[in-house]
């Protein structure tokens, strides 16, 4: 069973909408939270294969740096028709400038080449990793499913959130305020994005068993 978390805890993403959406959702819990470049700690290589790999890589990393627990992320968008890409490289595909109007685009034309028939179904994934420093680590993951839309649709969100669209729904992550995107209920079931899901089940094992309010 993993350690209950006391005190603080580094949030190891340089990415400015994960920051948000992860304060957002540890803000209930009574957790100081520190982003890593607070501390001027680097981004380290990713050189995992998986989400969950690259996640443990930036957790570890800076809980070792900063001598407290440190909460990592990775997540990405995995399209069907295109064998799961981007996936893990769901940012290289935005470029070093995170141009993720440039990445959306590479995304459509892929699957044009690819030939891909309508619905693009797609599901985004996340992997939440805790690391203790010099010590333990605990990972969960969370997954949302749905489809892509073309042209993309609303400004809100972040990363591809404007051309997927989650099952059951008529609007795009991109036209969903952060509340509707975490869309996280208060009888235990699950969330909606693929974050707060991950996040959902990291707070029942280390922050008291609460859910989000």
């Amino acid at each position: 069973m993993p350690q209950k978390l006391i005190g603080k805890l580094v949030i190891a993403t340089h990415n400015a909408g994960k920051l948000t959406e992860m304060r957002d959702l540890l803000a209930p819990y009574g957790v100081t939270m520190i982003p890593a470049a607070d501390l001027g700690l680097p981004e380290p290589e990713e050189t995992g294969g998986t989400f969950i790999a690259n996640a443990e890589i930036k957790a570890r990393a800076a809980a070792d740096r900063a001598n407290i627990p440190a909460l990592a992320d990775d997540s990405g968008l995995c399209v069907e028709a295109l064998d799961g890409a981007p996936g893990i490289n769901s940012a290289r595909w935005a470029g070093p400038a995170r141009d993720f109007g440039a990445a959306m685009a590479k995304v459509e034309q892929a699957l044009r080449a690819a030939k891909a028939s309508l619905p693009f179904k797609a599901h985004f994934a996340c992997a939440l990793a805790l690391a203790f420093p010099g010590g333990d680590m605990h990972s969960f993951e969370g997954k949302v499913f749905g489809e892509l839309v073309f042209p993309p649709r609303g400004k809100l969100g972040f990363g591809y959130d404007p051309i997927f669209l989650p099952e059951g729904y008529a609007r795009t992550f991109g036209e969903m305020t952060g509340l509707e995107k975490h869309g996280i209920p208060t009888d235990g079931s699950p969330g909606l994005s693929h974050r707060a899901r991950a996040f959902q089940i990291f707070a029942q094992a280390c922050l008291g068993g609460r859910t989000v309010q």
